[in-house]
C-alpha cells in the first residue's frame, strides 16, 4: 500500500475513526447526518479537519459524562 501524504491539520478516515472510537460505518453515518464534514480528499479517501474532529470528540465526551 502506498503511504498517504496529507496536509497538516487533517486526518485520514482511519485516524478519525481511532480518535472517535467508532467503526467505518459509524463514521459514514456521522458524515451523512451532518455531525462531521469532509475537508478534502476523495470520495473513497476523505480527510477531516483536526479542529472539527476534536470538537466532535469533546462533544461526545460531554454527552457521555452527562
Amino acid at each position: 500500500m502506498e503511504p498517504q501524504i496529507i496536509r497538516p491539520g487533517q486526518l485520514t478516515a482511519e485516524q478519525t475513526r481511532q480518535m472517535l472510537g467508532v467503526s467505518a460505518g459509524a463514521l459514514r453515518n456521522l458524515v451523512y447526518r451532518g455531525h462531521l464534514t469532509r475537508s478534502s480528499g476523495t470520495e473513497r479517501h476523505p480527510y477531516y479537519a483536526v479542529p472539527d474532529v476534536t470538537a466532535l470528540v469533546l462533544k461526545r465526551r460531554q454527552r457521555a459524562a452527562a
